[in-house]
């Protein structure tokens, strides 16, 4: 198989030019993380956890969803979860079982996640200038793009309407049973709150 990053691969074959694409938009992200890491003391991982501990349902706040969310083994986000703790960031809340915990942010917690939840904000701005049909093609294909490597076990959780059993897709389009409404393409979401797995 050709190597996407060979220049002379890029100049015949337009794959690997979108492979190189994705690659410097992950460069991107670890950019704008290690800015905020270095301003915070936190780690990228660490903010992430926050981030994600700030907008989702606390169901979903704990080591082995974290670990699956974030594609990272359940002892990597173990620590990260032990390092916030320590930090007085996060609150650990027994679960029914007495071993399971929920992990919530603390007040100071909640005052960090404000000094980091505007990290992507470089990357927003440049989006920001595309056309709405740009935007909208780009949101289709990075779907159908995650939802294909989630089928392949690249990664494994995306909360995406393309793996949820209220999705529908029929000769009119794309339809959600949920909300009992049509999707139109830029309504296709990457992180949905009334997910539920389809099971195939």
């Amino acid at each position: 198989m050709a190597n996407s990053f060979d220049p002379q691969v890029q100049k015949v074959d337009l794959t690997s030019k979108v492979v190189v694409g994705l690659e410097r938009l992950s460069e991107v992200f670890r950019v704008l993380l290690w800015e905020k890491a270095k301003d915070t003391g936190l780690s990228p991982i660490q903010i992430q956890i926050l981030l994600f501990l700030s907008t989702h349902d606390k169901m979903l706040a704990n080591v082995s969803h974290l670990s699956k969310e974030f594609n990272l083994k359940k002892p990597t986000v173990s620590d990260a979860i032990k390092a916030l703790h320590d930090k007085g960031l996060v609150l650990k809340e027994p679960g029914d079982d007495g071993r399971a915990y929920t992990i919530i942010p603390s007040d100071k917690g909640q005052h960090m996640i404000k000094q980091v939840e505007e990290f992507e904000t470089p990357l927003i701005k440049a989006i920001s200038t595309l056309s709405s049909d740009q935007k909208t093609s780009l949101h289709a294909s990075l779907s159908q793009l995650i939802y294909q490597l989630n089928q392949a076990g690249i990664i494994e959780t995306q909360r995406t309407c393309f793996g949820c059993s209220f999705y529908e897709k029929n000769t009119k389009g794309h339809y959600c049973q949920f909300i009992k409404k049509p999707l139109n393409g830029g309504d296709i979401r990457l992180d949905c709150d009334d997910f539920e797995i389809a099971l195939n």
